[in-house]
């Protein structure tokens, strides 16, 4: 019997939340409806959805709430288009979604990409503190005017920011705050962010695909909100995915919810225990449902752990040169704290050595504005180069190992010596997702 270790959270079933479950043992395709009027949909004022929100909202103490279909990506989206009209220079950070760079290309949004600490021990970005988000501001606000700050918390390993004094520290400078909180449990409302985004299956017993966008406070209009959720949301719902988000976004604050993210927060706990014991070197983080194994310490490329442990079935969720991230969900596998352990020892003892080299940080600025507006560069002509030609460059497309679609090189930005030749670096250490080639703007 493998290890799914993977997202959905949901552990293929045994954690959905139980609303869902009940509704999946219904006859198949029943619960496919079409928004009829007790029914309704995420944008029509009255029926079961609109109520469904609203409750939600109640529940999680916010102004508004909508489900979306097409993930968190539909949603971060229209999110970001509310705060931000066309010509608007917003504050991304390097670590984003690269569907927030589709945001900007349909919104004709110029991104300032600011750059995050870096930890060359593990090659991960890090969340930033507020001494750093002080001195972005400042950097970007020297240039023009800002107008929304996007921050990502917790990461794609269970690292958190502390979000209450960024977002104070926002507030300072009257920007509105878009969390991406796909991993979180809505920590990100409680520190006063005005538009958060939850992912059903990243963080609930929710479906891939479904998600919750969460407006609170009055800073953001929200008739452009849902017009711009308009703009980006299917016209044809499906009712199921809509079952999910509320099933999920109830689950989150619900009594019996809470104690099942609590019972299986326990074995995650214990594992890490279990592994640590076993000498296993782990990545400190703030999500004991997240086990982060720092691969690099035990001399192993991340990418080459997932695919010796994939021959045994073992599933992680996201392998990187320096780590490999694996998912409990709130359901974890059975046996796990004693099973995962072991084929981890296993691991270090069939392909482990001395511990690899220090990563090499990206050589970015605190804050970067693509040379070529970033819509242009994607539509430009272009040809393919080898990242040992590419130096003085402009990229045409980004370059971005996936997943999580985190990107490396963002179109319009020109690509100097000293990015070419780490960009050279990262595509030995991201063997099969890297190609040897970039595509430049012709010309």
């Amino acid at each position: 019997m493998g290890l799914p270790l993977h997202l959905p959270a949901h552990g293929r079933g045994k954690g959905l939340s139980p609303a869902l479950r009940h509704l999946l043992r219904q006859p198949p395709g029943s619960w496919d409806l079409p928004e009829l009027p007790q029914f309704g949909g995420p944008l029509i004022d009255g029926g079961a959805v609109a109520e469904a929100q609203q409750r939600c909202a109640r529940q999680l103490g916010a102004d508004g709430v909508w489900f979306g279909v097409n993930g968190a990506t539909g949603l971060l989206q229209a999110g970001l288009l509310a705060l931000a009209p066309p010509g608007s220079r917003v504050l991304l950070p390097r670590n984003l979604h690269r569907s927030l760079l589709h945001a900007c290309v349909l919104g004709q949004l110029r991104p300032l990409l600011f750059n995050l600490p870096f930890d060359p021990a593990t090659g991960l970005w890090l969340p930033p503190s507020p001494a750093h988000l002080a001195k972005v501001l400042a950097a970007a606000e020297r240039d023009g005017p800002v107008t929304a700050l996007v921050l990502v918390s917790p990461s794609y390993q269970g690292q958190r920011a502390d979000l209450r004094a960024l977002v104070a520290l926002a507030r300072q400078h009257e920007l509105p705050v878009l969390v991406d909180h796909a991993h979180g449990r809505g920590e990100a409302l409680g520190a006063g962010a005005d538009l958060v985004v939850l992912s059903s299956q990243k963080a609930a017993g929710g479906l891939a695909q479904s998600a919750a966008l969460v407006l609170q406070g009055r800073r953001v209009d929200r008739q452009a909100l849902e017009r711009c959720l308009l703009w980006l949301q299917t016209s044809s719902p499906s009712a199921l995915l809509l079952a999910s988000a509320e099933a999920a976004l109830t689950e989150l604050t619900s009594p019996a919810g809470v104690g099942r993210w609590r019972r299986a927060c326990r074995v995650g706990e214990r594992l890490q225990r279990h592994c640590r014991a076993a000498g296993l070197r782990l990545v400190a983080n703030d999500d004991p449902l997240r086990l982060v194994l720092h691969t690099a310490a035990l001399g192993i490329n991340g990418l080459a752990a997932d695919a010796w442990l994939l021959q045994r079935q073992v599933i992680a969720e996201l392998p990187e040169p320096g780590v490999l991230t694996f998912c409990l969900g709130l359901a974890p596998p059975a046996g796990v704290v004693w099973r995962l352990p072991r084929q981890l020892k296993k691991l270090r003892q069939a392909i482990g050595g001395d511990a690899l080299a220090p990563f090499s940080a990206p050589p970015l600025p605190l804050v970067g504005e693509p040379e070529l507006p970033l819509g242009l560069a994607w539509r430009a002509s272009c040809e393919a180069v080898s990242l040992a030609e590419a130096a003085g460059r402009i990229a045409a497309e980004p370059l971005c190992p996936y997943p999580p679609g985190i990107p490396l090189l963002v179109p319009g930005e020109r690509i100097d010596p000293a990015r070419a030749a780490w960009l050279q670096r990262q595509a030995i250490l991201w063997p099969g997702q890297i190609a040897d080639t970039v595509k430049v703007v012709t010309g």
